[in-house]
Formats: C-alpha cells, sequence, structure tokens
C-alpha cells in the first residue's frame, strides 16, 4: 500500500520521518513548519486520496491538532465510509500535544483510552481505518516505531541499524519532551544542533534527496552516540559526516568537483534538478523553502547554464527573492511590493505566506503574469464585430 507521511519540521518530526522510512517504503513526505498550515496540507490530501482508485494510507506525525486539523479527520472519515470497503484509505494520526486532547474536547470527539495500546488516547470518528492516536508520555518518534504495524509490515531491521534507531529515539525524546535528568538528554541536544545546521541549508524540503540525506545524517550521529561520542565530538565530526554523505549522494554524478565543499557540491547538482524548480509561464523558475545561501549558488549555478534569466525562491514566511541576470528581478519585486537592486532584489506574498510549492506557484503566477482581461463582460464586446 501506497504510503504518505505529513510531519513537523522539527527534530522530533524527522525522527518520525526516520522511523518510518526505516519499515515502510514512504512514497511521499511532506514537512510543515506551522501548525497553522496542517490545514491547508491536509486538504490538498483529502482532494487527492477522493481521486484514487486503490487503498492508501495517510500518516500524520507531530502535528499538533488545531480546528482545521480536526475538521479534516471528520471529512477523512466521511470520505472513506463513502469508499467501497476494499478501497478504503487508512489514516494514522500519531500525536503527543496535550492541547490536541483539548482541541478535540473542544470539537466534540469522543476521547478515550485506546483498549488494544495501553497508555493510549484514541479518538472516536467512527471509522476502523482512522487511528487518532495520543500519547503525552512519549514523542512522536517513539510512537512512530511502536505503532509501526499500523502502516508498516512486519519487518526485522539488521541489528546495527535497530541499535542506531533505538539510540536516536532515546536521545529524540529526551530531548523532546525537556528529560534533562536523564543520560541521553545531553545527545538529544547535540542531535538538534546537527539537525537545525542541516536541515535546511544543504538539501532543500521537497527535493527527492531531502529526507534521505536528513535521516541518513541523523542515524550517522546517532551511531556515533551509541559508539561513546560526547557531544563536543559529534559537533566536531559532524562535517566529515556530511561530507561523507555529500561523497554517496553525488557517487557518479557527472559535474561533480570533490575539491569543492560540500554545499559547493550540493549547489552545482540541484541547479541541475527538475525536481526543484517550478517553470512559471514566462520562463522564470520559482523554488520553494531554499536557504538564502543555497538559493545564492543554486540561482547563479541555473542562469550561468542559461537554464533561466530569471530564478525566484519563495520562503513559507511569504518573502520572495528575485535573482536575475537581464535586470528584471527588480521589476518582479516590484509587483510584490518590494524592491532591492536590478538583478538581486525581494517582495512580500499577497497572502503573507505559503505552505507548499504548489500553493507559492498559485499566488506568484497571477501577479508576474496576468491573464488578458476577459472583455466579454464589456457593454463594448457587442459592437466588436457589428458592422453599420
Amino acid at each position: 500500500m501506497i504510503v504518505t507521511q505529513v510531519s513537523h519540521h522539527d527534530l522530533d518530526g524527522y525522527g518520525a520521518t526516520t522511523v518510518a522510512a526505516a519499515f515502510a517504503e514512504v512514497s511521499r513526505v511532506i514537512h510543515v513548519a506551522r501548525y497553522s498550515d496542517v490545514g491547508p496540507v491536509v486538504e490538498d490530501e483529502l482532494k487527492r486520496l477522493r481521486g484514487t482508485a486503490a487503498s492508501e494510507t495517510l500518516l500524520m506525525t507531530d502535528l499538533g491538532l488545531e480546528e482545521p486539523t480536526i475538521a479534516f479527520l471528520r471529512r477523512f472519515a466521511a470520505m472513506n465510509r463513502g469508499r467501497a470497503e476494499e478501497a478504503r484509505h487508512r489514516l494514522v494520526v500519531l500525536d503527543h500535544h496535550a492541547s490536541s486532547i483539548d482541541q478535540l474536547k473542544r470539537q466534540n470527539l469522543e476521547i478515550g483510552p485506546d483498549p488494544e495500546r495501553a497508555g493510549l488516547l484514541r479518538a472516536d470518528l467512527g471509522d476502523p481505518e482512522v487511528f487518532v492516536l495520543i500519547d503525552e508520555a512519549h514523542c512522536a518518534t517513539r510512537m512512530a516505531h511502536d505503532q509501526r504495524a499500523l502502516y508498516a509490515p512486519e519487518k526485522t531491521l539488521p541489528e546495527e541499524q535497530a541499535a542506531d534507531l533505538a539510540t536516536l529515539i532515546e536521545a529524540v525524546e529526551a530531548l523532546d519532551l525537556w528529560k534533562k535528568g536523564e543520560p541521553p538528554f545531553a545527545g538529544g541536544l547535540a542531535l538538534d544542533e546537527l539537525f537545525w545546521d542541516s536541515v535546511s541549508t544543504l538539501v532543500p524540503a521537497g527535493h527527492p534527496w531531502h529526507d534521505r540525506f536528513v535521516s541518513d545524517l541523523l542515524m550517522a550521529a546517532a551511531g556515533l552516540l551509541r559508539a561513546g561520542a560526547t557531544p563536543a565530538e559529534l559537533e566536531r565530526r559532524a562535517g566529515e559526516l556530511r561530507a561523507g554523505l555529500v561523497d554517496r549522494l553525488l557517487a557518479g554524478e557527472a559535474g561533480d568537483d570533490p575539491t569543492l565543499t560540500a554545499r559547493q557540491r550540493l549547489a552545482r547538482a540541484l541547479a541541475r534538478s527538475d525536481a526543484l524548480f517550478h517553470p512559471l509561464s514566462d520562463g522564470t523558475l520559482l523554488s520553494f523553502g531554499l536557504d538564502s545561501g543555497t538559493f545564492q549558488r543554486v540561482s547563479d549555478q541555473v542562469m550561468e547554464a542559461g537554464r533561466a534569466k530569471r530564478v525566484v525562491n519563495v520562503q513559507r514566511a511569504g518573502t520572495l527573492s528575485f535573482r536575475s541576470i537581464d535586470g528584471t528581478a527588480l521589476d518582479g519585486a516590484r509587483a510584490f511590493r518590494g524592491g532591492g537592486h536590478r538583478d538581486a532584489a525581494g517582495g512580500k506574498l499577497p497572502n503573507g505566506s505559503a505552505h507548499s510549492r504548489e500553493d507559492a506557484v498559485a499566488q506568484v503566477e497571477p501577479v508576474l503574469n496576468p491573464p488578458p482581461p476577459d472583455l466579454s463582460g464589456s457593454p463594448f464586446a457587442a459592437l466588436k464585430n457589428w458592422k453599420g
């Protein structure tokens, strides 16, 4: 069964995606930075799932359940009940926020102990294929491991991988639940620093390499912690870990130059990637969520290679960065209440933020390339072909 995962954009959210990838073939991962963006993201998934013939699994991890998300849960269950029994989807929500319990109660959903899973609360949506599970005592990373039977076939991991994964889970849980007195807490802090230093500066979210890169980095770091590395040693070896992952990622890649830094090497590869950009109707290439330093390097490579004369990067917070080689970056920025230099300028999305690349395209395209006016409603339209 196809598995799609929506997870939080923090260490626990990526810990949960790392666990899921170890046990299941996850076809797509969507990371959400703000709980307020969860609603629009899962509504997009609901539209997609309505149109699919075969059963799929939607796995949601470490996402606080706010009112729009709870409304989605109800709509998903209603949609699912209307499908043929053999084609019903599965929804697995693994959460550990106390506020989610409050929100579910406010929305008049029945919550009680799960009879099959000790220590967990389950919200009743009237659909046996919808599992909304909350465990305040454990992080989402541990929940993804303990409840893996809900989204993955039975699988035994190799001994070393299982041991590294156990170390990762312990460290993430100690940090996420702020268990300062436990030995794994210091390792959790070190993992968190490594995570934030790497998650958006090298391979951007949404690119096919992103989750593999971050998960492999976390697992490699967990292996060092398991072997007894101190947080200081992990920090000193972070660059070595990243460089080793880039070596493996770019093995055999045409045009790779191993004498460059990891970030420079990845920027060159990303600049050749069709998956990173969406072409707008005027030829501008749009990317989403790139770190500013990475965007600077990638956009330069893209334009130097002749792929585009103008590139724009949209951040989740709604800021736009334009780069060009023909003086049009400023023109683009002006359309979004911005300014700057002729070939490097910035602006702001009309809606204030974007939750995905598709959302960014939907906001940027009509402003940069407005459709021609519809003259059919004009009182003069009837005179257009009139001959006296």
